[in-house]
């Protein structure tokens, strides 16, 4: 898979809309901003670490940086994590930190509207609501956008000091 870049437009009404790459986490389909990831590659074996939370799979080296590689589908409980042709991990720059993160498969890239972004609504669920950018309904499709950045760096999932 190429890389993708991300074009920056002056400050205008398109600015105030975002680019957000799609993918899927079993049925679901998810949505993160297009400016943190990095690049998309083909799933590949980690190197385990001991006493690692479940979901946190291992590391990799990615062109000499040493790069965590999280399972969105074990974090958010999913009922299967099968890896095969589609799984991919996506690279995101989070801070100072570059991140994998395994998914079922990457959809498209999409823009979305501020407008277009309904919250979300209050239930349980295994993701927490402070991650959750809110819902946006494109074409048939509904996408849960979120707030990865937060995510990543919360306490729970060990990836911070």
């Amino acid at each position: 898979m190429g890389s993708l870049s991300v074009v920056e437009q002056p400050n205008s009404q398109a600015n105030l809309a975002r680019e957000y790459l799609t993918f899927r986490l079993g049925d679901e389909e998810y949505g993160i901003d297009i400016l943190k990831v990095q690049e998309i590659r083909g799933y590949e074996n980690p190197t385990r670490i001991a006493n690692a939370p479940h979901f946190l799979k291992g590391v990799v080296n990615l062109r000499g940086t040493i790069v965590p590689i999280v399972d969105l589908r074990l974090r958010f409980g999913c009922s299967s994590a099968e890896y095969n042709s589609f799984t991919v991990t996506i690279v995101l720059h989070i801070g100072q930190r570059t991140i994998g993160t395994v998914v079922d498969s990457v959809s498209d890239v999409v823009e979305i509207p501020a407008e277009a972004i309904r919250p979300s609504p209050e239930m349980s669920s295994a993701i927490d609501a402070a991650y959750m950018r809110g819902l946006a309904q494109v074409g048939e499709r509904m996408v849960i956008l979120l707030d990865i950045e937060s995510m990543l760096m919360s306490p729970d999932m060990g990836l911070i000091d």
